[in-house]
């Protein structure tokens, strides 16, 4: 149970930082010019709490096996979620939405990497993972939209 404390804390401290790092980001993104199909800025926030734990709990049942693979798996799962903290920073703290898009492609790679490797060690991680998969895609496809836009 202490490991998974670990995760948990691990990725709601990057949640944090992530917040912090932002600035005023219900203003920059009610301030954007965004397509039809943008979420409302309310959304963003119970969507990531609820995903933080899901990719806490993934990470937390891969590091729990002893099997071949699980050393790539926690790495690309390390990956996966220092590209997701650089990405609020660099879109709303320094609006740099290329860069931003930049690395949301690189954490979508990275999440598929850390899935199809999560899968070989513990079906459930690469399960708790597709949520966060496709939200991701879809985050990626705003941002280039964003981008685009403003």
């Amino acid at each position: 149970m202490t490991l998974l404390l670990l995760f948990l804390v691990l990725c709601y401290v990057v949640a944090g930082v992530g917040a912090a790092a932002s600035g005023d980001a219900g203003g920059t993104y009610a301030g954007l010019d965004k397509p039809v199909w943008a979420p409302p800025g309310w959304l963003f926030g119970p969507v990531w709490t609820v995903l933080y734990g899901m990719i806490a709990v993934a990470g937390w049942l891969v590091s729990c096996r002893s099997v071949p693979g699980r050393r790539p798996a926690l790495i690309a799962w390390a990956v996966q979620l220092a590209l997701n903290a650089l990405w609020t920073p660099l879109f709303f703290a320094a609006e740099q939405y290329g860069a931003a898009f930049l690395d949301i492609s690189l954490l979508l790679a990275a999440v598929v990497v850390t899935a199809s490797l999560g899968f070989r060690v513990d079906r459930r991680a690469a399960w708790l993972l597709a949520p966060y998969l496709l939200w991701v895609a879809y985050a990626a496809a705003l941002n280039l939209a964003l981008w685009l836009n403003n």
